[in-house]
């Protein structure tokens, strides 16, 4: 199976500091990936290298065969790459409708049927969409922060920490949505502090730490892994 996303030899820093080292990565269409680590191992700035926010020092990030380490933000996601951030980052004034409009590419009927496919996905916000982000709880705020990503048609959508600060039950309804996105066709990366949500939602897993990947299984697998267990979760 060819590699949808594909990372050889990356090394990545932030802010002038090396954190993440000598990644390989390859990941195919169709499926959930999740980097599980412990806060500092590195996700988030190697999630930041992908979408163009951190500075690739050395090696090659690869998407769809095309070699985009060095575009530009705006470029990766014209090429089908989205991305919620940690945090969410949302405009507080702006309701959900338009956070959801603004989004959105094409014409009219497009924002519209893309904007239903959405509320379809996530049926809390469909009595929200005069409601201005500030006023959404922290989970609709979530769910918001990944319409938003999906409003551009990603081929791959990309999530850093998404559980953070939710509640079990808003943590479920998000997995069951990822994995329905995943089931039509949208191939899914996450990076999560989280490990049990990860591997509970993941087809495959990578374990990092130190900035480097040190194991990747079937994430059904990879809860019982000694080293996995060591790393994340105290055993």
């Amino acid at each position: 199976m060819s590699a949808l996303l594909r990372l050889e030899n990356l090394a990545v820093s932030r802010n002038g500091t090396p954190q993440v080292h000598d990644l390989d990565l390859a990941i195919p269409a169709g499926r959930i990936d999740a980097i599980v680590g412990a806060n500092g191992a590195g996700k988030s700035e190697l999630l930041g290298a992908l979408m163009g926010f951190d500075t690739v020092i050395s090696g090659r990030i690869l998407f769809a065969g095309k070699d985009i380490s060095h575009l530009k933000t705006h470029q990766r996601a014209r090429l089908g790459m989205g991305f919620c951030p940690e945090g969410r980052r949302l405009f507080p004034a702006m309701t959900v409708a338009e956070t959801l409009a603004t989004a959105s590419r094409g014409g009219s009927q497009h924002r519209r049927r893309r904007q239903a496919e959405i509320l379809a996905l996530f049926p809390a916000l469909a009595n929200r969409l005069n409601a201005h982000a500030w006023h959404l709880s922290g989970g609709e705020q979530q769910m918001l922060a990944i319409g938003r990503a999906l409003a551009t048609q990603p081929t791959l959508l990309i999530l850093d920490e998404p559980s953070l600060g939710l509640a079990p039950k808003v943590m479920h309804e998000i997995a069951t949505a990822l994995q329905q996105l995943r089931d039509a066709g949208t191939s899914i990366l996450i990076a999560e502090q989280n490990a049990h949500f990860a591997l509970s939602l993941a087809d495959h897993a990578w374990l990092m730490a130190a900035g480097k990947l040190v194991l990747n299984a079937p994430a059904d697998g990879l809860i019982d892994h000694p080293e996995m267990k060591t790393l994340m979760l105290g055993g």
